[in-house]
């Protein structure tokens, strides 16, 4: 059940950077510097090694989660998916605000990728807790 569980919990962490990140695309490519391609999209977006990767470290994140939450005694939908955005907003975003503001990148991405370091989270926890 636990791995069955950090697998589902990873789908919904990429579910929602999808979401996330086709409802805030014009702006995330602005403030990422990402050209875009004449149909809007970005223009190398066609390569899947992103997705990849990205799927990747949902399960990472979702394992390490997973344990975090257990070895805690951390249980139910309620406290995992408060935890989850824990880990979001106390743990990720600010990590990525210390590593975008050294490498001088535009404060837009700092919040339109932290706000999904913190959702995305918070879907992991959630899934997790009604595991």
């Amino acid at each position: 059940m636990g791995i069955l569980s950090v697998i589902v919990a990873a789908l919904a962490g990429f579910a929602v950077g999808a979401a996330w990140y086709m409802a805030l695309a014009r702006p995330w490519m602005a403030a990422a510097g990402i050209a875009a391609g004449p149909d809007g999209r970005p223009a190398n977006g066609s390569s899947p090694v992103p997705f990849a990767v990205a799927l990747v470290a949902m399960l990472l994140v979702a394992g390490m989660m997973r344990h975090m939450l257990v070895t805690g005694g951390i249980d139910g939908p309620g406290k995992s998916l408060l935890s989850g955005l824990g880990v979001g907003a106390f743990f990720v975003a600010p990590w990525l605000a210390m590593d975008y503001t050294y490498a001088m990148r535009d404060r837009r991405l700092v919040l339109i990728d932290g706000g999904y370091a913190i959702l995305g989270c918070g879907a992991i926890g959630l899934v997790l807790g009604l595991f």
